[in-house]
Formats: C-alpha cells, structure tokens, sequence
C-alpha cells in the first residue's frame, strides 16, 4: 500500500513538474524576448500577458491536478477488490487464477479446510429427505 501511495504521488509530482515547464518558457518568452527574434516583431516587455497566461495554466493545472487525484483514489478503491470467478471461483492474483485454497495459502499463510455452513446443510438435507 506504502509503494502505491509513492507510485501516485511521483505521478502528481511528475504532472506538477510538466506544469511548472510550461510556465517557465511563458516567462521565458517575455524575458529572453523571443517573438522578437523569431518573428522580427518590435520588443515590448508585456508582463500582463504573461502573468494572465501563468494564471491560465495555474487554473488548468489545478483542475487536472483534483482530477488526477479523483482518478487515484478511484483507482485505489478498485484495486482493492479481490476478483472471483463466477463459476469456478478461482481467485485472480498477481495477474494469475488459482484457487481459493491456493490463495488464502500463499497471501495469509492460512490453512484451508472444507466444511458446510449450517443454512446449506439445512437445504442439502432438505433434498435428500424429499
């Protein structure tokens, strides 16, 4: 669990560095005047784009960072959810399908043995008596 948290915040830190590139060639532009030498336009320092587009991105990144963070959690629910199959009810883990058994064996180190619950005796008897 510690190693998917780590996982997902690298992702958060990576999606936050992208961001912080993207604002720093904005001001990049306007200080090493850019559009000047690319386009042979005339130089005039416009801060005010520049801090209107930084806040553009910073409102952008904000919407994707709560969104990335929504999908993490989502994600970090579903990966909790241990997959059955529905006929045999094998049990898939670490991308393999082995049996109930098998798999309380190797994650819990527990021993399993078979019985019956007392409502399917109840019906199983049922049967047999009719």
């Amino acid at each position: 669990m510690k190693q998917t948290e780590q996982r997902w915040n690298r992702i958060l830190w990576i999606e936050a560095f992208g961001f912080s590139i993207i604002i720093a060639l904005s001001w990049l532009t306007e200080v090493a005047r850019l559009p000047h030498f690319i386009f042979g336009e005339p130089y005039v320092a416009d801060w005010q784009r520049a801090i209107l587009r930084t806040s553009v991105v910073l409102f952008i990144w904000a919407w994707v960072h709560a969104a990335t963070r929504r999908l993490l959690q989502r994600l970090h629910y579903l990966e909790h959810f241990l997959r059955i199959c529905s006929w045999c009810r094998n049990v898939c883990h670490d991308g393999e399908w082995v049996s109930l058994e098998k798999y309380f064996d190797s994650k819990f180190a527990t021993h399993t043995s078979h019985g019956i619950c007392p409502e399917c005796l109840k019906k199983e008897l049922k049967k047999l008596t009719v």
